[in-house]
């Protein structure tokens, strides 16, 4: 049996949907999709447009037995399993016909609407992706980790990996619209971050003052115009980012650097894979270290800017993976970073990459499997942070001379042959093939969904 008619002969009774239905609808999907792809491309649809009569069938996600959750489940498995079999087979012949055989830059979320769009199936359509976009995270049908075995399979072939990592390091519209009144003004507000030039630096402040600096998809939007402007403005040297003052009652008043991901707004389904999840880590992250790209050639490319991270009270999580990317990071004495991972249930973007670098593999296990915070003051806190100073006054006096020591061609220079030591182009690429379908599958798993309305602050 194929599997068009493997979907097509398990019907399903939404009254009475057991998960020996939906393992039938496994049957036949271990055939690979045709060796052309015109008739690969009319499979996929076919698969799609079965499965998901099937899944009407079944009441909403919300309204689900278990039972039924499990057939859904099934009907998810094997749809992608057809899906991932094409695109071992055509990820290349699909990348190319997206993008004009790479003639045309486009990013992720721009990838998988042009995919929806020419190769029906293959991924969500834009009805699909709203609908759960409307839904809490429990709530969802799960079509974003659709979106992630498709990415994730361009991602893990080296051409067109690199291709759209490229892409991505383009220049927001936003900051393109924003750029000559920053120029002018020497400073712009973009809502949770405030940028401002002063002396050949650009200070990029964290300022979600309620939530102390938990990040969702504003401030990724925010963070990543605000590295761009840094970025293309030639009277900048150097990068700081450092959190604001927070008016949270646990810390009132107090600088705080980033709580990392806002697990409220996970939980409430406003975390998406393509729009923070990846966004982060090929945006504004990568930025930050590689810097822009224009679509010229590779020896036109100036590889980014040195930045500086300040730490105060902590960094969890996504706030500690940022300084796993920094050049330099100085902390207040008083502070501790964290990468709650396992907890969490998520997979820490690039962060078990970046702290094997720093830490090596044993450091790596307790901090991200096992939880394990470090105070600043703490010898294995030096893998991370390069200076400690005392909180106020020392450490505000040492930002503006621990940036100085980042200025000078030969620094911004040296930077770039480091990260292409440490972190190479495919080496990264090959990680976030995987990341992006591990942490697809993760964010839809039972044990985030049950852990993640259980998170708040951290205590003072």
């Amino acid at each position: 049996m194929t599997a068009v008619g493997a979907l097509a002969g398990a019907e399903l009774d939404p009254a009475a949907a057991d998960p020996a239905a939906g393992r039938r609808v496994l049957d036949g999907v271990a055939e690979a999709a045709p060796a052309d792809l015109g008739g690969a491309r009319r499979v996929i649809a076919e698969v799609a447009e079965r499965a998901a009569r099937q899944l009407e069938r079944l009441p909403v996600p919300a309204d689900r037995t278990p039972p039924q959750r499990s057939t859904a489940a099934a009907v998810h498995a094997a749809a992608r399993g057809v899906r991932g079999r094409f695109l071992e087979r055509h990820a290349a012949a699909v990348y190319a016909e997206l993008t004009g055989d790479r003639a045309r830059r486009l990013g992720v979320a721009e990838l998988c609407a042009a995919a929806a769009a020419a190769f029906p199936g293959l991924v969500p359509g834009p009805a699909a992706v709203a609908a759960d976009r409307a839904r809490p995270q429990a709530a969802k049908e799960g079509w974003e980790v659709d979106q992630g075995v498709f990415l994730g399979a361009v991602l893990r072939r080296p051409e067109e990996g690199i291709h759209l990592l490229d892409s991505m390091l383009r220049p927001t519209h936003r900051a393109q619209r924003l750029l000559e009144r920053y120029r002018s003004a020497g400073a712009a507000d973009l809502g949770s971050v405030h940028l401002e030039r002063r002396d050949g630096v650009a200070h990029l402040t964290l300022q979600r003052e309620d939530c102390l600096n938990a990040e969702d998809e504003r401030q990724v939007d925010d963070m990543e115009t605000a590295v761009d402007l840094a970025l293309l403005d030639p009277d900048v040297e150097v990068i700081v980012v450092r959190g604001g003052a927070m008016t949270h009652p646990r810390y009132h008043g107090r600088r705080v650097f980033s709580s990392g991901i806002n697990l409220k707004a996970l939980h409430a389904g406003g975390i998406g894979l393509v729009d923070f999840l990846l966004r982060r880590e090929m945006g504004y992250i990568a930025k930050l270290t590689r810097g822009l790209f224009d679509g010229g050639g590779w020896w036109e490319r100036p590889g980014g800017k040195p930045w500086l991270a300040v730490v105060d009270s902590f960094a969890i999580g996504g706030g500690c993976q940022l300084l796993l990317a920094a050049d330099h990071v100085i902390a207040a004495a008083d502070a501790y970073i964290s990468l709650p991972a396992a907890q969490e249930g998520i997979v820490p973007g690039a962060g078990n990459l970046r702290l094997t670098r720093h830490g090596g593999a044993r450091l790596a296990r307790q901090v991200i499997l096992l939880g394990r915070k470090i105070r600043v003051i703490e010898p294995d806190a030096r893998l991370f942070v390069d200076e400690v100073y005392d909180p106020g006054a020392e450490l505000d006096e040492a930002v503006p001379r621990c940036a100085g020591r980042l200025r000078g061609g030969a620094v911004a220079a040296n930077r770039r042959m480091l990260l292409q030591a440490e972190e190479p182009p495919d080496a990264f690429r090959a990680y976030l093939a995987e990341f992006a379908l591990q942490q697809a599958r993760r964010i839809y798993s039972a044990d985030v969904i049950g852990k993640v309305g259980r998170f708040a602050a951290p205590p003072a």
